[in-house]
Parts: C-alpha cells; sequence; structure tokens
C-alpha cells in the first residue's frame, strides 16, 4: 500500500479521471450506477489498492476496465478483474451487462 501522502494523490487522480471519462466509460456507467446491474454498488475510477479501476464493486470484489491493458495484479488479493472494449460497450451494451451478471452469479457466486 501506498504511503498516506501517495493515496492522497491517487484519489485526486481519480477525481479527475472521473471528469474524463470516454464515451464508452460513461455508458456503461449509466447501466452500472444506482445499484442498476444486479442491484451491485458499483464506483467509477476508483482507488484501489495501488490502482485506479475504472468500474469497482465492494462486495464482489470486482474491478471492470474498459479498453485498457493495465494489469492491475490483484487477483492473489481476491479481485477479479473483467476487460471490455470500447467497440462491445458503444455496440452491444446489453450483452456486455448480461456477460457481467453471468459472471456474478456462476464464478464470484462464492462471494455473495
Amino acid at each position: 500500500m501506498r504511503n498516506p501522502y501517495e493515496q492522497i494523490d491517487m484519489i485526486k487522480i481519480a477525481r479527475q479521471m472521473r471528469k474524463k471519462m470516454t464515451p464508452a466509460e460513461r455508458k456503461l456507467w449509466e447501466r452500472l450506477r444506482g445499484r442498476r446491474l444486479g442491484g451491485f454498488k458499483f464506483l467509477r475510477q476508483h482507488v484501489v489498492r495501488d490502482s485506479i479501476a475504472d468500474f469497482y464493486c465492494h462486495e464482489l470484489r470486482l474491478i471492470i476496465e474498459v479498453d485498457d491493458e493495465r494489469d492491475f495484479q490483484l487477483a492473489a488479493h481476491g479481485y477479479c478483474t473483467v476487460r471490455v472494449s470500447n467497440a462491445e460497450v458503444l455496440t452491444d451494451l446489453d450483452a456486455v451487462c448480461k456477460r457481467l451478471l453471468d459472471l456474478v452469479y456462476t464464478e464470484i457466486d462464492h462471494l455473495l
């Protein structure tokens, strides 16, 4: 974990990133916010350990990355990372959400 000053810097960067979301991130956020996906609470551009996740659900320890190649290496800490492309989100958001829910109810079910 970073020292407290680095953590504060990460939080500031995350706040800036929330203001500069890509069109795909904005579209996916509209579907995730307000517990609209399976009743789970998601946060956007959220600091998770030493990284900033595009979307994060604490209850599921699930990270969703949109068109990002970052490797958070958080699986060892019990996090699951799912990557989706901008094209997937922009052209077939329903399929993306179905894939996420299928993952939650099959692979992450043990966390619920």
